[in-house]
């Protein structure tokens, strides 16, 4: 459900409320049918040519290099309790899969799970998989006949293969509405007791008995949010259906685990206003042992820079990626 199409060509809110930023008109972009129509296509395309997996969305803008960058940066530092061997990553409107397969070329190895409202979209993200598995019996071959020439190079390779093969060995597709889906359908996979090290610290005891589940050590967005935004549906309350969506974004987390949304519709501050504090997200009221109340909440920690522009004498940039910790905030009594 993400794409670069999704870009309305009307500026985003130009003047902020206090609360949220001004609604996006309307759009075909932001229906169902116009995804399962993008995506029936790229079927038909795919089953014609394997080679042809679909539109990487924000390529012109090398987001999805830039993003796997930021995230092994993350990882490496050990920010957040993120492990790239074990997080459990979330991707919301999953689209072709292709940022899920960066990710698992990359070396993450937890629990990888794409999801999208449109069938077709997982029907094109488990056939390109596919594709990418058949291929690689060929390319182990040539990589097994350059390994015989050292025997010593051969036995790291092996290493190397075997620590690979265990983050290759699936990536989940399933299809599933972020705004309506039950979270139940989607809740982390558990071994051992917990989806890793990170979740297991962070989870409560009610948690654990099943409440609310682990949660994802990693959501990502990149360009679901656009989408959801040009929507017209409304909800029970005659609200627009997009400013519910921050708030199922933190159900989906867990304590200290993250949430890293790209956008072209929305600029930096704008997706600050859409996603940071407690109004997009659930407050905990539950009292602590010593009185005191805790709040949780989505806090901006960290940015993807991009090449930036100047119009009218304004600087900006053509998308922009955000990144938010769930974070819990002690209170006064």
């Amino acid at each position: 459900m993400s794409s670069d199409a999704a870009c309305s060509n009307a500026s985003a809110a130009a003047a902020a409320s206090a609360a949220k930023p001004t609604h996006l008109a309307p759009s075909k972009l932001g229906t169902k049918q116009y995804w399962d129509d993008i995506y029936t296509t790229e079927l038909t395309n795919h089953a014609a040519n394997p080679e042809d997996e679909g539109t990487v969305w924000f390529d012109d803008s090398d987001a999805e290099a830039k993003i796997l960058s930021f995230l092994d940066e993350t990882a490496e530092r050990g920010d957040y309790g993120i492990d790239r061997r074990k997080a459990a990553v979330l991707d919301l409107g999953c689209g072709n899969g292709s940022l899920l397969f960066a990710l698992r070329d990359d070396g993450w190895a937890g629990q990888l799970r794409g999801v999208d409202y449109s069938p077709q979209s997982v029907a094109l993200a488990r056939k390109v998989d596919l594709s990418r598995r058949r291929q690689q019996p060929q390319q182990q071959q040539h990589q097994q006949q350059d390994e015989e020439e050292e025997e010593e190079e051969e036995e790291e390779k092996k290493e190397v293969e075997e620590g690979e093969n265990e983050g290759v060995v699936e990536v989940d597709f399933k299809v599933w509405d972020v705004l309506r889906g039950p979270l139940d359908d989607v809740r982390v996979v558990v071994v051992d007791g917990f989806s890793s090290p990170a979740a297991a610290a962070a989870t409560t005891e009610k948690q654990q008995e099943g409440e609310n589940g682990a949660g994802y050590d990693l959501v990502l967005d990149k360009g679901t949010f656009d989408a959801v935004s040009l929507s017209d549906e409304r909800d029970a309350q005659g609200r627009r259906v997009c400013e519910r969506y921050g708030a199922r974004v933190f159900e989906l987390l867990r304590p200290g685990g993250v949430f890293l949304v790209t956008s072209c519709n929305w600029t930096e501050t704008e997706l600050r206003e859409w996603f940071e504090g407690t109004e997009t997200g659930s407050r905990s009221g539950d009292n602590n042992n010593d009185g005191a109340t805790t709040t949780v909440m989505l806090r901006k920690v960290g940015r993807i820079e991009y090449p930036s522009f100047s119009f009218g004498g304004v600087k900006g940039q053509t998308i922009s990626t955000l990144c938010f910790e769930k974070v819990v905030v002690g209170g006064g009594p």
